[in-house]
C-alpha cells in the first residue's frame, strides 16, 4: 500500500474517535475484501459516519478505499481531505463525468465505495437500489463486494439526536462474496440487492433492538418509520431544499 499522508493521519483520528466511543465492531467476512485490483464496494447507508468502518475495512486489508462525496464539498478543509484522498466528486448536474472518474478509478485498481441506495435510510431497511455500482462494476469489468453495517446509525443519523459519548455500542459489519460482474445493469442491482438483504439480516442477528427505540427498525417493534413512511418524509424533505434553493438560501 503507497503512502499517502493524509489519508494515514485521517485513518488514526478515526481509529481514535472510534476508541474515544468504544465502539465494539464485529466483522465478518474480512477475507472478502480484494488486496489487490478494482473492485467496487457497495454498502447500505444509515448513517452518517458509517464510512469510517468501511475504511477501516479497507485498511485492514492493506487497502485505501475511495469514496464518492458530494461535489458541492469540495472547496476548504473538507476539499483538501477529498483530494489527497482521491475522493470522487459527485455532481448531480454532471453525473457522466463523475461516473466516468469512478469507472477510470476502478480500472486503475482502486476500490471504490458506492451506497446504492444514495442517500441515508430512515427507516434503516434497504430502499430502492440505484443501478450505478453495477453499471461501473459491468464497464470496468470489476467485481461488486456487498457488506452490510449494523449498528452504526445509533451513533448519527438522520431523526434524532447525535450520540458522540462513549457508549459502547456495538456495530456488526457483514461482508459477502463479490459478484461477477455479468448480466444487465438492472440483473446485477437485483443479485446485489437480494445479497445485500442477506447480509443486513445477518447484522442483525443477534443485535439486541429494544421496542420503542427511535433507532429500532418497525418490524422489529421499534419507532423508526416504515419504509412508506420514510418515503413521505424523504419527499417532503427534498421539496424543501428545493425550496429554499428557489429562494437562494
Amino acid at each position: 500500500m503507497a503512502r499517502e499522508p493524509v489519508y494515514d493521519i485521517l485513518t488514526g483520528l478515526v481509529r481514535t474517535v472510534i476508541f474515544a466511543q468504544g465502539l465494539r465492531i464485529d466483522i465478518a467476512g474480512q477475507e472478502h475484501i480484494p488486496r489487490s485490483g478494482g473492485a467496487v464496494l457497495a454498502v447500505n447507508h444509515t448513517a452518517y459516519l458509517d464510512f469510517m468502518e468501511v475504511g477501516l475495512l479497507g485498511r485492514k486489508s492493506g487497502r485505501n478505499v475511495r469514496f464518492m462525496m458530494k461535489a458541492e464539498l469540495e472547496h476548504g478543509i473538507v476539499g483538501f481531505l477529498m483530494k489527497h484522498c482521491k475522493a470522487i466528486g459527485v455532481d448531480r448536474s454532471a453525473g457522466a463525468e463523475s461516473y466516468g472518474r469512478a469507472v477510470t478509478a476502478l480500472r486503475d485498481g482502486e476500490l471504490v465505495v458506492v451506497y446504492p441506495e444514495a442517500t441515508i435510510s430512515r427507516s434503516f431497511e434497504l430502499k430502492e437500489f440505484k443501478t450505478g455500482a453495477a453499471r461501473m462494476a459491468l464497464e470496468a469489468d470489476a467485481p461488486i463486494v456487498p457488506l452490510a453495517i449494523w449498528g452504526a446509525h445509533r451513533v448519527w443519523t438522520k431523526g434524532f439526536r447525535r450520540q458522540l459519548g462513549r457508549h459502547n455500542f456495538p456495530v456488526n459489519i457483514r461482508v459477502g462474496e463479490p459478484i461477477s460482474p455479468a448480466g444487465t445493469p438492472d440483473e446485477l442491482t437485483s443479485t446485489l440487492r437480494s445479497r445485500m438483504s442477506e447480509l443486513l439480516t445477518a447484522a442483525q442477528d443477534g443485535y439486541p433492538m429494544p421496542e420503542g427505540e427511535p433507532w429500532v427498525p418497525a418490524r422489529f417493534g421499534g419507532n423508526a418509520p416504515t419504509l412508506a413512511e420514510a418515503a413521505v418524509l424523504e419527499k417532503e424533505e427534498y421539496a424543501q431544499r428545493q425550496a429554499k434553493a428557489a429562494r437562494g438560501v
